[in-house]
């Protein structure tokens, strides 16, 4: 009989993307592995099931409500010029979420029974560190248990941080909003982050009145020409766009709606008011401290790491509670299951950080991957900008479509050597298009080498290798035709 001296081999706390990869790659080596998961309600009473904030409050129901306002834009501007008949027609809040809500249970479902399959032991436990190799967790109906393990993966993921201002309590975070009961009516979204704009964006295109208040720009970090791009769509769209300016009151009205004022001195009355100001590590209830790990309270409680590796040797960070790494879920999910493959299967794979692409899903669509033109600016002696405008076929025929899309790709390039540095684009399936762009820019593509593959015609993804016009040079972005 084996005799062991801890519980299990690895207990990964946090049933996120990356915490489940984790476990599951784990076990696959033979190891006995646990999965600690207790979603915390959100201060408005929000819950939800295993999977994380992806699955639950995030990517999963963020692009399906994004999916909806697009079919309502083709139903309103493109249906009529296509043959089909125009009818008015209201969109159904309640019957979008039920839906939606439907499919994560079924996707929350399959967790339990991948995790089951794979051998891992779920607990659905509130997990506090007692040292660097104890537990203490407690169950919904507050009964306490410990429980020890050789390693801990600590995947918890980040929460929506609250606002600062008398009154915050009423308002919601993306948390609340994908399962919210009834319309959100006319909203407010505090925050200039891509949650802030993809919320506002998919709710002005169910045609909801909407407005952003952000305390600087838009997009903070991505490119600027692009971020600018984005802000004149929004307001094409009709969207409010306040920038420089936050909530400082929020109050009830008599009509049970909220009246906010704001640092301007200006005040507007709204159904609902979302912060989304970004997201704070959840890593302030599990007792870290106890097991010696550094935490940056400075930068929203996360974990300073090196390869995964916490300051305790046998406590890892993977995922958002990460200082450093891009806060998406491939990230998570590839850096969990590198880690796992190291601790177990002897492998030596590091998770690479560097050129991850990604997509914001607005209702003008924009995917990048690398640099933006700013940061190549402030690196390289002498950088190259390519840039063209564009219409997608699909629009050329109605009316008015030409003027709102904005359409867009953008190529950065070290000019002492040719290769490319950053790919930008804007149109439809942004995030598609960008995908395969994202390994040419890992491995070292040049821009000559971009420019001599053949696209694909008609289509928007061909654009990448059409976009020629020197920005440099003083080349205007206006595309020509085929």
């Amino acid at each position: 009989m084996t005799i062991y001296m801890y519980d299990y081999d690895l207990i990964v706390i946090g049933g996120g993307s990356g915490g489940l990869a984790c476990a599951k790659e784990a076990a696959s080596f033979g190891k006995r592995v646990a999965v600690m998961d207790y979603v915390k309600p959100s201060p408005q009473g929000t819950q939800w099931g295993l999977g994380g904030t992806c699955v639950n409050v995030g990517c999963i129901p963020k692009k399906l409500m994004h999916h909806a306002g697009l079919v309502g834009d083709v139903l309103k501007h493109d249906a009529r010029e296509y043959g089909w008949p125009t009818v008015e027609v209201a969109h159904n809040w309640e019957h979008m979420v039920s839906n939606i809500q439907d499919y994560i249970r079924s996707l929350n479902f399959g967790y339990k029974l991948s995790l089951r399959d794979a051998k891992v032991t779920y607990h659905n436990r509130l997990a506090t560190f007692v040292d660097a190799h104890t537990i203490k967790c407690a169950d919904k109906k507050g009964g306490e248990k410990i429980l020890t393990s050789e390693r801990f993966v600590v995947a918890v993921g980040a929460r929506p941080t609250p606002l600062e201002c008398p009154g915050a309590e009423l308002a919601i975070s993306s948390d609340d909003l994908f399962s919210l009961e009834g319309s959100p009516g006319k909203t407010c979204c505090v925050g200039g982050g891509y949650v802030a704009l993809e919320c506002g964006g998919f709710l002005a295109a169910l045609g909801l009145d909407t407005s952003i208040y952000a305390r600087s720009g838009l997009l903070r970090g991505f490119d600027a020409e692009c971020c600018d791009r984005l802000e004149r769509r929004f307001i094409t769209d009709g969207v409010k766009i306040v920038k420089r300016v936050v909530p400082t009151e929020i109050a009830r009205t008599e009509d049970s709606r909220l009246l906010v004022t704001f640092s301007d001195g200006s005040r507007d009355v709204f159904d609902t008011v979302i912060g989304a100001i970004g997201r704070t590590a959840d890593t302030a209830s599990l007792g870290l401290e106890n097991a010696g790990v550094v935490l940056l309270p400075e930068n929203r409680g996360k974990i300073v790491c090196a390869s995964e590796q916490s300051n305790i040797e046998n406590i890892y960070g993977v995922g958002d509670v990460v200082y450093g790494v891009p806060e998406l879920t491939p990230v998570a999910i590839t850096a969990g299951r590198r880690l796992a493959g190291r601790l177990y299967g002897g492998a030596t794979l590091e998770m690479d950080y560097h050129d991850v692409a990604t997509a914001v899903y607005t209702p003008l669509e924009y995917a990048c991957v690398g640099m933006s033109e700013e940061q190549a600016v402030g690196v390289y002696e002498k950088v190259d900008v390519y840039h063209r405008s564009f219409v997608p076929l699909e629009y050329s025929i109605v009316e008015g479509r030409d003027s709102t899309k904005d359409c867009f790709s953008k190529i950065i390039v070290d000019a002492e050597t040719g290769y490319v540095v950053g790919i930008h684009y804007m149109g439809p399936n942004a995030a598609d298009v960008i995908q395969g762009w994202a390994l040419c820019v890992k491995k070292g593509v040049t821009y000559r080498e971009i420019i001599e593959t053949v696209g694909i015609h008609p289509s928007c993804g061909e654009e990448i290798v059409n976009t020629v016009a020197n920005k440099t040079a003083g080349e205007t972005a206006a595309a020509a035709g085929c």
